[in-house]
């Protein structure tokens, strides 16, 4: 009976906890005070541009960034609500309501742990990249896209949920600007922009809502302007931590959320393990990918039930970690403290930031997010990159994420199965083999080896797969009707096989014994000779008729044309 290798799951903290010192607490803990700040203004508008109140954020990088801390397989991870999943939220509530985005994130969490017990982390780390792009640039446009209405105070009943249909509405209703908020939302965007050249540990989000948070409130006690919106106006706000509620499932809700829920499950996936692995250059460790999976999982199987929303690992937010000082996973832990303690006493001013402020946040964002530069440099790489890219970004943009991924990675998937075909190839030796060409004759006859008339040696160079396994009958059905008497198969360059090619070797012997001609195979690999055993294809070939090399084949070949 097979098991699960206990191996695969390793979280960091128990490795990095046995040489804890005092030193590395005082880094870890400034970090995690800085990171648990930078962490608030950023929760508080995924989760209300998610959908959601903001609350829910901050409830959600609480819970989040404390398992993944502890759990994680990386030193310097700092898990929570992200920009990427805000599209993906905002349409399972609007098709499923909160409950259905509760249920949905809890089956994201069990496949991102069956990803990490099957090992499929450095599987993940492999998905093109010309998706990643694609599907990345996509939703930052989406959620600049979104930002529009609260940016400029547009006086908007309703907005469209389609992209085409949104971007009209904004055009057709420009006139409606609020001249305050417009300036709010517009400043917020310089403060932030402008705030890195003089501090780096302040974070700009963080001076930008303090600052216009105050002033809104100026304005509005002493200017008399009352139409900035703030949180307060559109959201209740509590600082009450919520109880853990399990919500109610059934088999027709489960079977419905399972495309979204995979969405999120690939979507986690790959931006945890990107910010991973972008942490390991800069700390100069290496991360274990299935562990990490695994808390994500535990993570996103946690948060829902106390109300919170999809999280994984956050790139900004590790990178912030690492630059002031996080040495370990405690910082994540201290991260997520600090967070706690500004829920419990600070909440209740989250009512007086201003929308627009906000929304300017998420311009930053999403600038961020866009990753523009790496966009343009894939549009000079091949065609079938730049096709795979452009055909990814249009369709999260314009449909959803869920069809955008899908698509893509079936794209990709097709691609990738041309590109393996192509690297194998057959051809046919009719006269004689060189020598100095040969490897396999460098220690035997250095004589150009010739092949009696009757004779067509095939060589196959590469992998036989699916990919390449029409490449015999291509070939022979070039010659028409001059058949050999013998065929020999050179096999010593082909490291693996599969079923297809065993199915097409199999018809080629079949076909060969009802035109008279006998197969002969030379070099079989060891591998390929024992998955051969194990299909029972030499059943098909008689023993005598596997050789070990090139020289003994052609004898063999002698021999039969003898009989």
């Amino acid at each position: 009976m097979k098991t699960i290798d206990v191996n695969v799951f390793q979280p960091k903290l128990l490795q990095t906890i046995k040489n804890y010192n005092r030193q590395t607490f005082m880094s870890d803990l400034m970090a995690g005070i800085i990171v648990g700040i930078v962490a608030l203004p950023l929760a508080i508008a995924f989760g209300i541009a998610s959908g959601v109140s903001p609350e829910k954020g901050i409830i959600t990088a609480i819970v989040a960034g404390l398992v993944i801390s502890i759990f994680g397989g990386s030193k310097v991870q700092i898990g929570g609500p992200t920009g990427a999943f805000i599209i993906i939220i905002y349409g399972i509530i609007q098709q499923y309501g909160i409950e259905g985005l509760t249920i949905a994130t809890l089956m994201a969490g069990a496949f991102l742990v069956l990803f990490g017990v099957l090992r499929l982390g450095t599987i993940i780390k492999y998905i093109p990249y010309p998706i990643v792009v694609g599907f990345t640039s996509g939703i930052a446009v989406t959620i600049f896209t979104t930002q529009i209405k609260d940016l400029f105070g547009l006086s908007l009943a309703e907005v469209p949920s389609d992209f085409i249909e949104k971007w009209w509405v904004y055009i057709t209703n420009f006139n409606t600007v609020d001249p305050w908020c417009a300036l709010v939302g517009v400043f917020s965007v310089v403060v932030i922009a402008l705030t890195p050249r003089f501090s780096k540990k302040i974070p700009g989000s963080l001076v930008a809502i303090v600052l216009f948070t105050v002033v809104a409130l100026l304005l509005k006690n002493f200017a008399g302007i009352t139409t900035i919106e703030t949180i307060g106006d559109r959201f209740a706000i509590s600082n009450e931590l919520p109880a853990a509620q399990v919500p109610q499932m059934n088999w027709e809700t489960i079977k419905s959320l399972v495309s979204p829920a995979l969405t999120i499950a690939i979507l986690g996936a790959i931006e945890s393990l990107l910010s991973a692995t972008v942490a390991d250059g800069v700390v100069g460790d290496h991360h274990d990918s299935n562990t990490e999976l695994i808390a994500q999982g535990i993570a996103n199987l946690a948060t829902p039930l106390f109300g919170g929303i999809p999280a994984t690992g956050a790139i900004a937010r590790t990178m912030t970690n690492i630059n002031n000082g996080g040495h370990t996973p405690i910082a994540g832990v201290i991260h997520a403290a600090v967070l706690l303690l500004i829920f419990l006493f600070l909440m209740p001013l989250a009512q007086y930031i201003p929308m627009a402020c906000l929304a300017g946040v998420l311009v930053v964002v999403s600038y961020g997010m866009s990753g523009w530069r790496s966009f343009l440099a894939l549009t000079k790489n091949p065609k079938s990159d730049v096709t795979v890219l452009l055909i990814t970004f249009f369709l999260t943009i314009i449909f959803d994420l869920t069809i955008a991924i899908e698509v893509g990675l079936i794209i990709a998937c097709l691609l990738f199965m041309r590109r393996m075909s192509e690297t194998t190839d057959v051809k046919v030796i009719l006269d004689e083999i060189d020598p100095n060409k040969e490897s396999e004759l460098s220690q035997g006859n250095l004589e150009h080896l010739t092949i009696p008339a009757g004779v067509e040696v095939y060589e196959i160079n590469g992998p036989y797969f699916f990919g390449a396994g029409n490449r015999f009958e291509d070939i022979m059905a070039s010659f028409g009707n001059n058949r050999p008497k013998v065929r020999i198969i050179r096999m010593r360059k082909v490291p693996f096989v599969d079923s297809t090619g065993i199915h097409n070797l199999t018809n080629l012997c079949e076909m060969s014994k009802k035109e008279g001609i006998e197969v002969v195979l030379s070099g079989v690999t060891e591998k390929v000779n024992t998955t051969l055993a194990h299909a029972d294809f030499y059943k098909h070939v008689p023993q005598e008729n596997i050789c070990s090399h090139i020289n003994i084949a052609l004898e063999r070949a002698k021999e039969i044309l003898g009989k």
